[in-house]
């Protein structure tokens, strides 16, 4: 059925529930798994009298968000792997949160996207958007969304 189900991850609680059921239908199928997490890009201040961010903090930050991320995904390679599960880590640096998700299952040739839907409604959805709503949209393979 599946070949390469990605796995998309925030790290929250009902992404986790993706998660979980991403490496169970992964176990089903005979599937194998990308496991990925999207770090977003330190922000800047691009108004003109701003504070000025710091470059090295800058970089001090996005590093501590990537190692967290990575360590993130090597856990669900580690879960993977003790249930027979071939997956491979990954984790991007983009602000275009479902542009990386659809662009890392076009590059891992994945057949599925498993990721969580974070729920917001009303206001919050219209000034957040939504980047599950995106990747849904926009997608060219099966998108399961878990609540």
């Amino acid at each position: 059925m599946y070949q390469c189900i990605l796995i998309a991850t925030d790290g929250s609680e009902l992404s986790e529930k993706a998660v979980e059921s991403g490496l169970e239908l992964a176990r089903l199928t005979g599937a194998s798994v990308v496991a990925l997490k999207v770090v977003p890009r330190y922000p800047r201040s691009y108004f003109e009298g701003g504070a000025a961010v710091d470059p090295t903090e800058v970089k001090r930050v996005e590093a501590q968000w990537g190692d967290a991320a990575l360590g993130l995904v090597n856990g669900i390679k580690q879960r993977g792997k003790a249930a027979g599960i071939t997956v491979k880590s990954a984790v991007v640096k983009s602000d275009l949160i479902a542009e990386a998700v659809l662009a890392a299952a076009r590059k891992h040739e994945c057949d599925l996207i498993v990721m969580a839907s974070h729920g917001r409604k009303g206001l919050k959805r219209l000034l957040l958007g939504s980047e599950t709503q995106h990747v849904l949209t926009h997608s060219h393979i099966p998108v399961l969304v878990l609540r």
